[in-house]
This record gives C-alpha cells, sequence and structure tokens, in this order.
C-alpha cells in the first residue's frame, strides 16, 4: 500500500486548499478513504471519510460545511477540498485506508 499526499501549503485565514491522495498497491476502488491529520505535540485527529463507492461522506464536526472530501476511482485518487480555512486546521495531512499512512502534507493557516 503506498498512499501520498500533496497540494498542502501556507494559507491565510478563510482561505482555501485542495489536498489529493495518489493511492497505489491494492484495490483502491474496494476499500473506504479517510483523511487524518496531526497537529504538532497533539494526538492525530480523524477529518473526514469516503465509502468505496463515493456514495457516503462523512465529517469532523469542525470541519462540516467547509471540507469536502471526493474520490476518484478510475484514477485511485481521493481529495479533500478545504474552504474557510483557520489557524486551528494547521497540521500534517494523510490520507489513509485500513490503518495504512503515506506521506502527508503540511498545511498552515496563518496570517
Amino acid at each position: 500500500v503506498q498512499l501520498q499526499a500533496s497540494g498542502g501549503g501556507l494559507v491565510q485565514p478563510g482561505g482555501s486548499l485542495h489536498l489529493s491522495c495518489a493511492a497505489s498497491g491494492f484495490d483502491f476502488e474496494e476499500y473506504d478513504m479517510s483523511w487524518v491529520r496531526q497537529a504538532p505535540g497533539k494526538e492525530p485527529e480523524w477529518v473526514a471519510g469516503i465509502v468505496s463507492g463515493g456514495e457516503n461522506t462523512y465529517y469532523l464536526d469542525a470541519v462540516k460545511g467547509r471540507f469536502t472530501i471526493a474520490r476518484d476511482n478510475a484514477k485511485d485518487m481521493v481529495y479533500l477540498q478545504m474552504d474557510s480555512l483557520k489557524p486551528e486546521d494547521t497540521a500534517v495531512y494523510y490520507c489513509n485506508t485500513e490503518g495504512n499512512w503515506g506521506k502527508g502534507t503540511q498545511v498552515t493557516v496563518s496570517s
């Protein structure tokens, strides 16, 4: 299993970022996918999930209405659109499936 997130960066409060995660090494279309984040000095926090077919999505209350998870099973990709970003969204973001983590991407929200 290989998972590599990208698309992070530095953004001002209220801004947006679009994260992508490229998956390989498993039958992507058969697995639910999640985004998880970890802020410095804190435990990992589940942020959003999407079922294998993409028909159902789930969100941490703190990001509902601001973040949108999506997937493209033809491309083995999962995405996280993040809008109205807040400083407390600052963390390294990882995509995750079945306990497998890959390379994360740093998101920093600061003025």
